[in-house]
């Protein structure tokens, strides 16, 4: 994808773009990538989500973008900003790996399935439809997000470059 324009969305961050950008996030295990987009308005917004749920939060003060819970809202309530709306909003998600292998399912180590369940549910909760996901596996991956065309690039060692 051409680099000019380039934003990049660290790890337990989030940015929107209007009109032209591309939002990139790199090492995505557990973590899930979710982007947003208003193609009528050509507002997109990239999450790079680490942890299912705030409630488990113990930093003082509270990073809104490392959660699922926190971080949508807020990356919805950027892109209304610049003119999107919720309701024209569509998803597209990437990550949520199971990276290790542990001897207990307990649910505290699924932290990629819980991840990519807990952005379901917040997208839900704003009927913001999937458009289409690369989630689950055991390997990591780099996403970019074209804000112009709304094409999601997922990069992985193990799988090459896909297109949603």
């Amino acid at each position: 994808m051409i680099q000019e324009n380039l934003i990049k969305v660290g790890m337990a961050d989030l940015n929107v773009a209007h009109q032209t950008g591309v939002l990139k996030t790199t090492g995505l295990g557990s973590c899930v990538g979710l982007t947003l987009y208003d193609a009528r308005a050509k507002v997109a917004g990239m999450a790079h989500v680490m942890l299912p749920s705030s409630e488990i939060a113990r930093e003082g003060k509270l990073n809104i973008a490392k959660y699922a819970d926190t971080a949508l809202p807020e990356m919805i309530r950027q892109m209304e900003q610049l003119g999107a709306q919720a309701s024209r909003m569509a998803a597209k998600m990437a990550g949520g790996a199971q990276m290790f292998s542990f001897g207990s399912q307990s649910d505290t180590m699924r932290i990629g399935p819980r991840n990519v369940e807990s952005c379901k549910e917040v997208l839900a909760r704003y009927r913001i439809p999937i458009l289409g996901e690369d989630t689950g596996g055991n390997y990591g991956r780099t996403i970019e997000f074209d804000c112009v065309t709304g094409v999601l690039v997922i990069r992985s060692v193990q799988h090459g470059v896909k297109e949603l």
